[in-house]
């Protein structure tokens, strides 16, 4: 019922005017969704606070909740057609009305962990794409007929929404951005094992995949008692996104999993200056896949220790700087970043080796990322010791991988297997840290049994990295200068 639900509504978002894309879809269908789910919230509350005899105050003030202008309803409880809006009258109280009430919520909230604060932050950050008044009421339609209220609905429905973030990061040049392969993530999570009553942190967030996977895998270990499952919803998950449809869709995908009010902030991570970092800003554990191949300015730059423009390294020193003393993280970055031989990938190889114990390198095959033409890997750390011994697994499920043979659960048992105990096989090795180059720090993945993994990289792909890295080194040795 929810999966043709759900094809409906790309349908009628197909034929409008206002949506081209699946990044439009999946963005329409959230804050529908978003406000649905928000009308189911409140009539639980309202209902449990009658059982028990206190008095229910509703977010949302009567005029604006979705059974008054969505879907009011009949004495049957039947679609009331004579009180539903459409055509222009629809559309004009959602862009005139609605979303300006709605914006409102951020400026009156008590804090931003709030569902009020979600609110404002949510409808503050996107508009109403749909053009056609009738178009959305067809859309608005099916989306009532959406249930929230068993695990077993909420577990479709989460599942269904993956599936469109899925869709949205393999539609052309989003490929990495929005979406991680989930069999990678888990695989990431049960290597890091977090336990309940200890912090995740992503500041990188996404879609939330990270979280909502390590949501559901705290979830499933056991029995959990009423404070575990308070602990989970409330002091647990934290996450930070700086692109506006992405933080609106972490915040629908944490909460069809779950999590009623995500501790996700709408920030650029990197502008944190990583000196004014305390002790209560630091977290358990780290869970990330940021993105790489981005330049961020100067004055950004300045944040940080090593000085560099690519995004992914300044993530990676953020992350290790909010680790605690014996956190642990995992987080996926490019290959490049194991043998680069600029100043910055050099310093920040020192860094992580001398600051943390890297104990496991997982290189992944080409392909693991749909959409996004390049090799990464995963490094798994824990804060306050420095490396002795890292452990590579090259993992190969010996097939060409993209969107009909994408990587799957199967495809990393061997993998988790082997590193509880590091264990050497033809895919799996390692290398003391006293045989590594101390002044390159190179992390080469280099298996004993099948030679150098090598990039087979086309002319103009080989210039395009020496530009690149040339204007890396000037950068750094730019900042040094400055210090002298």
């Amino acid at each position: 019922m929810f999966e043709q639900a759900f094809k409906n509504i790309d349908d009628v978002l197909h034929k409008d005017a206002g949506c081209s894309s699946e990044l439009d879809y999946t963005e329409q269908t959230s804050w529908l969704l978003f406000l649905k789910y928000l009308d189911a919230l409140e009539h639980d509350k309202a209902t449990e606070a009658r059982l028990e005899g206190r008095k229910y105050s509703h977010i949302i003030d009567k005029p604006y909740r979705w059974e008054s202008w969505a879907a009011p309803k009949d004495k049957s409880g039947k679609l009331d057609h004579n009180h539903a809006l459409t055509g222009d009258d629809l559309l004009d109280f959602v862009n005139r009305r609605l979303f300006p009430y709605l914006q409102g919520f951020k400026a009156k909230a008590s804090g931003p962990n709030t569902i009020e604060y979600k609110i404002g932050e949510i409808f503050s950050e996107i508009k109403n794409r749909i053009q056609s008044g009738y178009n959305l009421r067809d859309i608005i339609d099916p989306i009532d007929g959406l249930r929230f209220l068993s695990q077993t609905e909420k577990h479709e429905l989460s599942h269904l929404y993956e599936a469109k973030i899925k869709n949205m990061g393999n539609a052309g040049r989003n490929g990495g951005e929005y979406y991680t392969p989930r069999p990678l993530i888990r695989a990431i999570i049960k290597v890091v094992d977090p336990k309940i009553g200890q912090t995740i942190y992503d500041g990188a967030v996404g879609s939330g995949g990270f979280l909502c996977e390590a949501f559901d895998y705290l979830k499933s270990g056991k029995k959990l008692t009423t404070k575990d499952l308070t602990t989970l919803q409330t002091r647990t998950f934290y996450g930070k996104e700086k692109k506006s449809l992405a933080y609106v869709i972490a915040i629908m995908n944490m909460i069809l999993h779950g999590i009623e009010a995500p501790n996700i902030i709408h920030t650029n991570t990197l502008t944190e200056n990583l000196a004014d970092v305390q002790a209560k800003d630091q977290y358990d554990v780290v869970l990330a896949n940021p993105p790489f191949g981005g330049k961020e300015r100067p004055e950004v730059q300045q944040n940080f220790h090593i000085r560099t423009g690519e995004t992914a390294f300044l993530f990676l020193q953020h992350f290790i700087r909010l680790l605690k003393a014996g956190g642990r993280g995992g987080i996926v970055i490019k290959n490049t970043f194991l043998s680069n031989t600029d100043n910055a990938s050099v310093s920040l190889r020192k860094l992580l080796l001398q600051n943390c114990n890297l104990h496991t390198v997982l290189d992944c095959p080409g392909g693991t990322f749909q959409g996004a033409g390049v090799k990464t890997v995963v490094l798994f750390f824990e804060k306050g010791a420095p490396t002795r011994k890292v452990w590579f697994y090259q993992l190969d499920p010996g097939r060409n991988m993209g969107k009909t043979n994408p990587l799957n659960d199967a495809d990393l048992a061997d993998f988790i297997d082997r590193q509880k105990t590091f264990a050497d096989s033809p895919k799996s090795w390692s290398v003391d840290v006293k045989d590594i180059d101390p002044k390159t720090c190179d992390l080469s993945v280099k298996n004993p049994d099948g030679g150098e993994v090598i990039d087979h990289l086309s002319p103009a792909e080989i210039m395009k990295e020496i530009a690149a890295l040339d204007q890396e080194s000037a950068e750094v040795l730019k900042s040094i200068k400055a210090l002298l």
